[in-house]
């Protein structure tokens, strides 16, 4: 039970795995792109690909429409185990138990740090050392059931999103695995310690040049790719794709010399990849080959 990228690579997992897979319970397809054409979620396709049944059911929550065909069907299936990885629906608890040993959850935390919807932008942001998987034996709170496996990954000043959310999938498809194959004995969550990771907006990206330099690196970084951070330049806005801290000093906002350097609250900012409508992303001197931006310019 999926939908994202993430959770395609724990599906291809277990189907190398060689894991008797009953069915494959994905998000509706919806519109997307600049075309707005109708496409099939990553998990979904990826299913698809090897003849996989699929449903999609736009939700399970009791009196949800069709809500006791969904439950009946799903209990018809006479599940081992539930594997649930970035789904995007609530699971009632009345279909947490169906399956003989429950449904397990492979969240990209380490738990009970940033229970919620993006943990991965969430341990960037905060400027965590680590982050990692959790996978949870799920029940009726969120993400709040006891732990079976944990694996960590280190976060550097070079970790992204997407670079984090890439180990961090890795590892979940293993650490599934090795769940499913070891039936580990389950562990409480600690009840300190325990945070959310908000849900993310677009406005979410919009820079303050008056933070502080490592908080403006951290959000570049937490938020690549989804949903990106800006800057408004002359009524223009520019999407800032990588930066990173710089030596420099002035009013924040204010671009300090032609290599796109940009004061912050205390100290610089150098953007070194950044997009501007309707063309493609480029290196901060390709640029400015292009469309120089004088030191003295001020971004808002």
């Amino acid at each position: 039970m999926g939908t994202p990228d993430f959770a395609a690579v724990a599906l291809r997992a277990l189907i190398e795995a060689k894991h008797d897979i009953a069915c494959v319970y994905s998000q509706p397809p919806r519109p997307a792109g600049r075309g707005q054409s109708v496409r099939l979620s990553p998990v979904h396709a990826l299913a698809e690909q090897f003849g996989l049944p699929v449903r999609t059911p736009a939700r399970l929550r009791r009196n949800a429409p069709d809500w006791e065909r969904h439950w009946a069907e799903f209990a018809a299936l006479n599940l081992d185990v539930a594997v649930v990885a970035a789904y995007g629906l609530i699971l009632p608890a009345e279909m947490l138990a169906m399956p003989k040993r429950g449904c397990l959850n492979i969240h990209a935390s380490l738990l009970p740090r940033w229970r919620g919807a993006a943990p991965i932008q969430a341990a960037i942001l905060a400027g965590d050392g680590e982050s990692g998987v959790t996978i949870m034996q799920m029940d009726a709170g969120l993400d709040t059931g006891d732990m079976l496996l944990i694996g960590r990954v280190p976060i550097t000043g070079e970790t992204t999103a997407s670079t984090l959310h890439d180990a961090l999938a890795a590892m979940g498809g293993e650490l599934v695995l090795r769940a499913l194959a070891e039936n580990p004995a389950p562990v409480p969550q600690p009840t300190d310690g325990v945070t959310y990771a908000a849900k993310l907006s677009r406005e979410d990206g919009a820079l303050n040049w008056t933070l502080p330099t490592g908080e403006l690196d951290r959000r570049v970084r937490a938020l690549n790719p989804w949903p990106g951070t800006f800057t408004q330049w002359d009524g223009t806005v520019l999407k800032i794709h990588a930066a990173s801290p710089a030596e420099g000093r002035g009013k924040p906002g204010t671009v300090l010399d032609q290599k796109l350097t940009v004061a912050t609250g205390d100290g610089a900012l150098r953007i070194t990849r950044l997009q501007a409508p309707g063309r493609p992303a480029m290196q901060a001197d390709a640029f400015l080959n292009g469309r120089p931006i004088p030191p003295g310019t001020h971004f808002s």
